[in-house]
């Protein structure tokens, strides 16, 4: 429909080429245009020929303006020890490497790692990303001021924060209070609760934390099932039972939940996923990395479960890239199931947009009125994006022939964060230098 002179004031009006709205329909508009309003959301979105007349600023962009991408499972401070321990198995790689330096970071080096995070995101097209960590204060401060959209997500470690009771209750109540303070969806932050596993903290410690988090109808967000192996002592001392059929029982899915990998899953497990409402993060090239496994995420999508998409952390991928796990997503699921039918590329774009923002409860991951205006714009005057004889391979092009390579300008709630490629909020180069030093000093008092 037109932008009728009734409908709301618009800010600003972006044209393009084509714009790809990410919606149920996966609409592609050629020749598009975009109002933005003034409090960063989409006013209008449709054909150009189409728009209503405005006074606002009219900005032609050419290229492809879709929804920007979301990562739904970081730890972006570890680009301070990315590539550490190569090589090694999940849990010697924590408890060997990345555990003996993490225990010796000061709030400045976490504020540094995730600031060149931060960059590296948004200049890949990442307009959101959920992080679980700890130092929430440094990582929601860093995050803000680069401008990128964040569910922070302050993590809980039996090693860190339980006392000799296996009590975690005074984490809880720090991170309750961040949440109180700091959680605004009208904003670029919200606050959700992280318990690492239940085979860190146990299940009684995910039941409280749990708690917390469903009297805030806030994000409880937790690995699971990352490794075949890692449930066998819970499974030992519950008669078997899987870290979901434990966590189900104790209640710890009943609120808002997103399970990062969930990759050693039976169908029993699945479906108890799929009647909890329970999203999932899929980080395809980190668990390739570290040997964990494959995900299966087609059963999952034929159970209704939402499952997006996300890098893990820098240390396990080694890059914050999206758009890897939306090529290797599907390439890995076909060629698991020598069914090169699955997971389309329309299907996994979805995953890293509006699969996104329904994993994290966001009003974004789609160009509709209304929504964030946290866009991304692509430079498709590219061999990569030739040629195209219909709209079905131009979507094919964005999936299997795209990347960040192709992204020049980011918006995140209506504010340009990157402009030709070059992110306007942060002095990379003090970032990368601030990085390095702190890295050096990390590896050599932890001696790995």
């Amino acid at each position: 429909m037109p932008n009728g002179s009734d409908g709301p004031s618009i800010d600003i009006r972006y044209l393009a080429d084509v714009v790809l709205t990410c919606d149920e329909d996966f609409e592609m508009i050629e020749r598009g245009a975009v109002d933005v309003r003034a409090d960063g959301r989409i006013a209008w979105v449709g054909a150009a020929a189409d728009a209503s007349t405005t006074d606002a600023p009219v900005i032609s962009l050419g290229g492809l303006l879709m929804p920007g991408l979301i990562n739904t499972h970081a730890h972006t401070p570890m680009t301070l020890v990315r590539g550490a321990g190569d090589g090694l198995p999940l849990m010697a790689w924590l408890e060997e490497v990345m555990w003996p330096r993490e225990g010796r970071l000061r709030s400045e080096d976490v504020w540094w790692g995730m600031t060149l995070g931060s960059v590296e995101m948004l200049r890949s097209g990442v307009t959101t990303t959920c992080e679980m960590y700890a130092f929430e204060h440094e990582v929601i401060d860093a995050g803000h001021q680069a401008g990128i959209r964040q569910v922070m997500c302050p993590g809980v470690l039996s090693v860190a924060h339980a006392d000799d009771t296996g009590s975690v209750a005074d984490r809880v109540g720090e991170i309750a209070a961040v949440h109180d303070a700091v959680n605004d969806p009208s904003g670029l932050v919200t606050v959700g609760f992280a318990p690492h596993s239940a085979y860190d903290l146990g299940v009684e410690a995910c039941a409280e934390i749990a708690a917390a988090a469903q009297e805030r109808d806030a994000l409880l967000h937790i690995h699971v099932a990352e490794t075949a192996g890692e449930g066998a002592s819970l499974a030992d001392k519950h008669g078997g039972a899987s870290v979901p059929r434990l966590l189900a029982d104790a209640g710890v899915l009943d609120g808002r939940v997103l399970a990062a990998h969930s990759v050693w899953l039976d169908d029993a497990d699945l479906d108890i996923y799929a009647s909890a409402g329970v999203a999932v993060a899929h980080c395809p090239v980190s668990n390739m990395k570290l040997g964990s496994g494959v995900a299966r995420v087609p059963e999952m999508i034929e159970r209704g479960i939402t499952v997006s998409l996300a890098t893990d952390g820098p240390a396990s991928n080694d890059d914050l890239d999206l758009w890897e796990e939306i090529k290797i997503a599907s390439l890995l699921a076909r060629v698991t199931a020598l069914d090169p039918t699955l997971m389309s590329a329309q299907q996994v774009i979805s995953m890293a947009t509006h699969g996104g923002a329904e994993a994290l409860g966001l009003h974004t991951g789609v160009l509709e009125p209304g929504r964030w205006a946290d866009m991304i714009r692509l430079d498709i005057d590219d061999p990569a994006f030739v040629p195209v004889t219909s709209p079905n391979e131009l979507v094919a092009h964005v999936a299997w022939a795209g990347g960040s390579r192709h992204v020049t300008d980011v918006w995140a709630g209506g504010e340009r964060v990157v402009a030709d490629r070059v992110c306007l909020t942060v002095d990379e180069a003090r970032a990368r230098y601030e990085v390095q030093r702190r890295a050096q000093r990390l590896a050599s008092e932890s001696g790995t």
